[in-house]
């Protein structure tokens, strides 16, 4: 599950916005505890609690005292709206700046994304 190529916990908070995206994760559903957590990927409980923590801190997951951690009310609404933000900072302006480099028009560009559209709902 883990790669080098980001920090563990940082790994481990990733895979649980993910869960809460695809559905996986509902709205007020407990997680695992950090101890299961790091039980079950044979990792150490501190790496996990600090993904866990980072999650809290973003509003992502709330703690209930006692009981354990759940997915916040609007996680699902707020990340998906982050990934969006992203894509478009991090894949469509990339992709655009580029195409106006190579001369490539904005009106193509749209063009074949609507080819690959109709492709997808034959």
């Amino acid at each position: 599950m883990f790669d080098d190529r980001s920090p563990i916990y940082h790994q481990i908070a990733e895979s649980i916005k993910n869960d809460i995206l695809s559905g996986e994760l509902g709205a007020d559903e407990q997680v695992m505890s950090t101890n299961q957590y790091a039980a079950y990927y044979r990792i150490n409980p501190a790496t996990a609690a600090k993904g866990f923590q980072q999650l809290v801190d973003e509003g992502v997951l709330y703690k209930r005292r006692g009981i354990g951690m759940f997915v916040s009310a609007d996680a699902h609404d707020a990340l998906l709206a982050q990934r969006r933000e992203r894509f478009f900072a991090d894949i469509v302006e990339p992709m655009v700046a580029e195409a106006r480099v190579i001369g490539i028009p904005l009106d193509d560009i749209v063009a074949h994304i609507q080819t690959l559209k109709g492709r997808e709902s034959a």
